[in-house]
């Protein structure tokens, strides 16, 4: 029984695939050595950021699309159920400047001290209006704004920009009735006065939105700034020549308040101003504050710095925008 049994055959199949494994293995290896030096550098991938934080001031600016529905989408918001709508932004710079006129030309008598009292006045507040609703606005724009920061990936610069636009739509209406009352005067412009009022404006828009950008990345975190920037802007107003001549400070404050004073972007643009529209109707007796173009080139290379450190640390704050609202 023993002999007649056949003998079984061995089972080869694992070690055939162990020995074909090995030689594939050696062979890739082979290749590998033999193409090494004509392999292609490995793909650099760009680093990872968060949605919404890349391109900066630079990308909002040319995401003109929607910056225009921003812009229309705050303004809708704003003037929702109201029955003048835009109106208003006739009605309240003719309101505010009627109390001041009245309150400091007629009752304080600064009407008879300073000549076409009612054009000083307004060419300043126009101004100051557009610098102080702008640095207000900005301020309130990531954290009005939470719902759209925290779900739609879009460059959160998007919405300070928008609201320094919208403080332009409302500073034209009242620029309009300056200008208006400035030709009722007499007023002509001349090529200094023109270039006078570009600084300014320029001295304005920037400071607005470097300081505008900086708090608006801040505000998220401490929201008591918001109170601090309404605090800021009842000071600012009072802290401009646009109620009163600069030179009362120079007659009764000490040298360093003045010097301090003059240091003030907002002073020199306010002044530019109303060289531009102010001055021609005047018989020219004014004394602006010294250098005055020199340092109105000061104050925007310092509004310039201001907007850089504004934009520096709004890019490193929005970064926890979502995490904070």
């Amino acid at each position: 029984m023993g002999r007649s049994r056949r003998a079984l055959p061995r089972r080869r199949g694992p070690a055939r695939l162990a020995r074909g494994l090995a030689g594939d293995v050696r062979r890739l290896r082979i290749g590998a050595r033999v193409s090494a030096g004509h392999a292609a550098p490995p793909a650099e991938l760009p680093p990872l950021v968060a949605p919404g934080t890349d391109g900066g001031l630079r990308r909002a600016l040319k995401d003109r699309y929607l910056l225009r529905l921003l812009v229309r989408r705050e303004l809708k918001a704003r003037y929702k159920g109201s029955l003048l709508g835009l109106g208003w932004s006739y009605v309240r710079p003719a309101v505010h400047f009627s109390v001041y006129f009245f309150v400091v030309g007629v009752f304080l008598g600064m009407s008879k001290r300073v000549h076409h009292f009612p054009i000083y006045l307004f060419s300043g507040m126009v101004l100051i209006n557009l610098f102080t609703e702008t640095l207000h606005s900005c301020t309130r724009s990531i954290t009005g704004n939470a719902a759209l920061v925290k779900k739609v990936f879009l460059p959160r610069e998007l919405f300070p920009m928008a609201s320094l636009l919208v403080s332009l739509v409302h500073f034209l209406p009242g620029f309009g009735i300056m200008l208006a009352g400035a030709l009722s005067y007499g007023w002509r412009p001349d090529p200094a006065g023109l270039a006078a009022a570009v600084l300014a404006f320029a001295i304005v828009v920037v400071l607005g939105l470097g300081l505008g950008l900086l708090c608006a990345g801040v505000n998220v975190f401490f929201r008591d700034l918001e109170q601090v920037v309404d605090i800021l802007m009842i000071v600012i107003t009072w802290s401009v020549p646009m109620i009163y001549p600069w030179v009362h400070v120079r007659q009764r404050a000490p040298g360093w308040v003045l010097d301090l004073y003059l240091a003030n972007p907002l002073v020199s643009a306010v002044s530019l101003f109303q060289r531009a529209f102010w001055y021609p109707t005047t018989p020219k007796l004014f004394e602006f504050p010294p250098h005055l173009y020199g340092r109105a080139g000061v104050a925007l290379a310092a509004s310039l710095v201001v907007l850089a450190a504004g934009v520096l640390v709004f890019s490193r704050a929005q970064q926890r925008f979502a995490q904070e609202l």
